[in-house]
């Protein structure tokens, strides 16, 4: 799909997506009620993606200040549904609903890679945050298509987050050496083919046993920040060059952004695409967001997410990246090594991850 296509397919999309979250016959009762106090009708004034500058930045406050059943719509009512939230903020939780869209996503995700990239049929782990997120049906789901099973050790982000907030950092350390030891358990004890995990706990599984002699093929990770150094010291010492890997960018919010084929000219710097139109980033000048920053410049991730199940436009994320351009993978903009909105002024904490 060339560019122009590309822009076609999504101006299209964002058109019937407008009118099904805001029509009475299929759309939720939140974006009807605020159609209501808005004062202008999106189905008649949103043509395309760029229209989509006529709404505000979405709030994801909104989602722990309101009941789940007001973003159910209309058109799914009668139908029970997932209630997913957020990783790792504290107090009453941000949640979302949802149906199929996770399916989705990790189909689509599954299709991107070759059947021996993650080997159908062997057995998957997935170490990470399990419980109220959307994380662990979609990685069953993931090893379900490819045919397999999926073992599953848990971490809870929100207990490692405050412990390290109260310096309680020995406890943060015997806590991931918990997870590490019941992770390397199955690893042992089972025929795994491929794990997904977060790249620290990665790091601190391959410190213990060779990943390539355990019989792994495939690693996907996520979840934190990844820099070019890090991610040569992850494919050359970690997997010793010999495990397949990919790694993603995703949420609750969005799914999960893909990352094109590394080359030598990348020189291990990581692009990630969003699986555009059920979801469209941008990345955008903190001060004037309305603009896009230039190719090459970093600015602040700005979320777009446009399905049946769920509408979000024009949330910021708490991360900033480099505008990548289209590439012969993806047809629309990527961004670049992703790290925490303002990580280069202040200390942000991103976990055991």
């Amino acid at each position: 799909m060339d560019l122009e296509k590309a822009k076609q397919v999504l101006d299209a999309y964002v058109r019937e997506m407008i009118k099904w979250h805001f029509s009475e016959d299929t759309g939720c009762p939140f974006w009807l009620n605020w159609k209501k106090e808005a004062g202008w009708d999106p189905v008649a004034e949103i043509k395309s993606y760029e229209d989509m500058m006529r709404f505000d930045h979405f709030s994801d406050e909104t989602l722990r200040d309101h009941q789940p059943e007001e973003f159910v719509p209309k058109a799914f009512l009668g139908r029970p549904f997932n209630v997913f939230e957020t990783g790792g903020t504290t107090g009453m939780p941000k949640q979302r609903v949802g149906w199929d869209d996770y399916k989705v996503d990790y189909s689509e995700f599954s299709d991107h890679y070759s059947d021996d990239f993650f080997p159908k049929g062997e057995s998957w782990l997935m170490v990470g945050p399990t419980g109220p997120r959307r994380l662990r049906l979609a990685i069953e789901h993931l090893a379900n298509v490819r045919g397999s099973a999926c073992y599953f050790v848990d971490l809870d982000p929100r207990w490692v987050k405050r412990l390290i907030s109260e310096g309680h950092y020995d406890m943060a350390r015997k806590y991931q050496e918990h997870v590490v030891d019941q992770a390397i358990t199955i690893i042992k004890g089972r025929s795994i083919g491929s794990i997904f995990t977060t790249p620290k706990l990665l790091e601190s599984i391959a410190e213990r046993v060779s990943l390539p002699r355990m019989g792994i093929k495939g690693v996907f990770a996520g979840g934190t920040t990844m820099t070019p150094q890090y991610v040569r010291f992850l494919i050359e010492e970690v997997l010793e060059g010999q495990v397949n890997f990919a790694p993603t960018y995703g949420n609750t919010l969005m799914g999960l952004a893909i990352s094109r084929k590394l080359t030598p000219e990348d020189n291990y710097s990581l692009t990630y695409y969003a699986p555009q139109p059920r979801a469209i980033l941008r990345v955008v000048n903190p001060e004037k967001t309305k603009e896009t920053v230039a190719y090459g410049d970093y600015g602040r991730v700005e979320l777009t997410t446009l399905t049946k199940e769920f509408f979000v436009p024009r949330f910021l994320e708490r991360d900033e990246a480099i505008r990548r351009e289209p590439c012969h993978e993806f047809a629309w903009d990527g961004v670049g090594d992703v790290r925490p909105f303002g990580a280069t002024t202040k200390k942000v904490i991103e976990g055991v991850y």
